[in-house]
């Protein structure tokens, strides 16, 4: 199979957004110390620091900050990997055991030495804890079954991990050069072990990494604080990254202005706008490999109906809710594939006819709608975007009640398939189609008791082709076909899911003059602040 990287149009389009670096319009002094980086985000998501049990968006670029994994995708060129920990690999003749060499001399934020061991230990424990970060090693075939067989020590510096099945060996190091798969010490982490728990309970709250950064303090829905690592491999020129969590955009505003912050990560349209013109930050768009959509549970057997689910998506005013709610931030995007993606239709065939919708409605024997519950995290701008949904739904008799909360208040609920509707983001976790295709098109087993828990499973879709094709195409050797199986794949969904995809997202990032370094690929997990610098 090949990646979506190999295609020379969609590498170079990815490439152009991945090396996002902020160079100074005109120095000038932050009122932050100029060793300390400042950062207003969204914080809200965090439930654990744990990278082998994380599976949030910000979680993700907290976790690539403090730890290093076996390599890393190439920022400049993400059709190329750097090492990380590891310093060379190769791929045995048949394609199904990589083999890595490490580099020596390495040691974790506690002093101990990083090893092999430590590196397969790490992997094994992810697959073995089987939380949601499992998930992506699960897509080289790792399970709790052959974790311990398939990912080796050999001796203190060569590490081998063997798949399931043959794939392009880009896959393999996307899958390998993911958070899941950070490396965390083992030394440590069974000092603090509770029963079989691998130390999850104290590292859902504490830290064991070698990466650029460690943990000083993190306080929930507050702030994050990360202290340079002396010990790391490359020189670092922030001695502190303090991550504040800010939902309001206009605050956002004023902490950038006023020199609090040195860069905002959440700002609105008009904020951005007005910061722009006044000269006191520079933005920087950075499309991203993420997408905003409503999940229809189809437990509620109001939105079971395909008729209800077609009416929806002729519902929604796109266009209306871009240019008027999201504007720069978002652009309309209905397929289950982010621009830039192998495969990728770019087709948005839904725009908003009322008329068609209460046909599809009457059809379904809902003249009248009916009434729903929508869950949507608190801050901009999923609170402006559910209600022009809601407005969009009432046209036609739908009634939505919007239930507001935390991100980790609404996950836990989507989570457990107890919503009608979610509106929420998915983000691809490596750069490959299939990332975004385990997620919307594949529930092996739809029951609750479920291991593979993706949003097809959320929505209690019971998708047994669509499953099929979605591992056909990840087995596809031939580009041209891999990516013709996509497009069929995402013509059905179009058609006929519990899924209304409306924006992919399109990052914009504001900083004060003289802020360098912060590099920012289309998914958190590809945002580093390793060459931060302040002038």
């Amino acid at each position: 199979m090949k990646l979506v990287l190999r295609n020379a149009l969609a590498a170079a389009a990815i490439a152009s957004a991945l090396a996002l670096s902020f160079t100074a319009a005109s120095p000038a002094a932050a009122a932050t110390p100029k060793d300390m980086f400042v950062m207003a985000t969204f914080l809200d998501e965090f439930t654990t620091l744990d990278p082998g049990e994380v599976y949030e968006l910000v979680p993700e670029e907290y976790v690539a900050n403090t730890y290093d994994r076996l390599v890393r995708v190439d920022l400049k060129d993400p059709s190329k990997f750097n090492g990380d920990v590891a310093q060379s690999w190769t791929v045995s003749p048949d394609g199904l055991t990589f083999t890595f060499k490490i580099r020596p001399g390495l040691k974790f934020h506690s002093g101990n030495p990083l090893t092999a061991d430590d590196v397969a230990w790490s992997i094994q424990r992810t697959v073995l804890l089987d939380k949601g970060a499992a998930a992506v090693l699960q897509g080289i075939g790792l399970t709790r079954d052959n974790a311990l067989s398939n990912v080796k020590k050999i001796d203190d510096t060569t590490v081998s991990v063997t798949t399931d099945q043959k794939y392009a060996p880009t896959f393999v190091l996307n899958v390998l050069g993911a958070w899941p798969a950070s490396v965390v010490d083992k030394q440590l982490l069974l000092s603090h072990q509770k029963g079989n728990d691998f130390g999850n309970d104290w590292l859902r709250t504490n830290e064991a990494g070698s990466g650029a950064y460690k943990l000083v303090k993190w306080t929930a829905n507050d702030s994050i604080v990360l202290q340079r690592f002396d010990g790391y491999r490359l020189p670092l020129a922030m001695k502190r990254i303090v991550l504040r969590h800010v939902p309001e955009a206009s605050s956002q505003r004023l902490l950038l202005e006023n020199g609090d912050v040195d860069v905002a990560r959440n700002l609105s349209p008009d904020d951005l706008a007005a910061l722009t013109k006044s000269g006191k930050a520079r933005v920087s768009a950075v499309p991203q490999a993420t997408l905003l959509y409503l999940g229809l549970n189809v437990k509620n057997p109001n939105l079971a109906k395909p008729e209800v689910q077609e009416a929806m998506k002729w519902l929604i005013d796109y266009n209306g809710i871009q240019s008027n709610v999201a504007k720069t931030t978002y652009k309309v995007h209905e397929t289950f594939l982010p621009e830039g993606f192998l495969g990728v239709l770019n087709s948005n065939p839904y725009q908003q006819n009322v008329a068609k919708a209460k046909a599809l409605l009457a059809k379904a024997g809902l003249p009248n709608g009916f009434s729903v519950t929508m869950d949507v995290r608190n801050g901009y701008p999923y609170g402006e975007i559910a209600e022009a949904v809601q407005a969009n739904l009432a046209q036609a008799g739908i009634k939505v009640q919007i239930i507001p909360g935390d991100n980790k208040q609404t996950l836990a609920k989507y989570r457990s398939r107890s919503h009608d509707i979610y509106i929420g983001e998915w983000s691809a976790d490596y750069i490959d189609p299939h990332s975004n295709a385990q997620g919307f098109t594949w529930n092996p087993d739809n029951s609750d008791k479920s291991a593979y828990k993706m949003l097809a499973w959320r929505n209690s879709w019971n998708i047994p082709d669509l499953t099929k094709e979605t591992n056909a195409a990840l087995a596809e050797s031939s580009t041209t076909k891999r990516a013709e199986l996509y497009q069929t794949m995402q013509k059905q969904v179009l058609a006929n899911s519990p899924f209304v995809i409306m924006f992919q997202q399109v990052s914009q990032v504001a900083a004060r003059p003289g802020v360098t370094g912060l590099e920012v690929g289309p998914i958190n997990d590809l945002v580093s602040y390793r060459d931060l610098k302040k002038q």
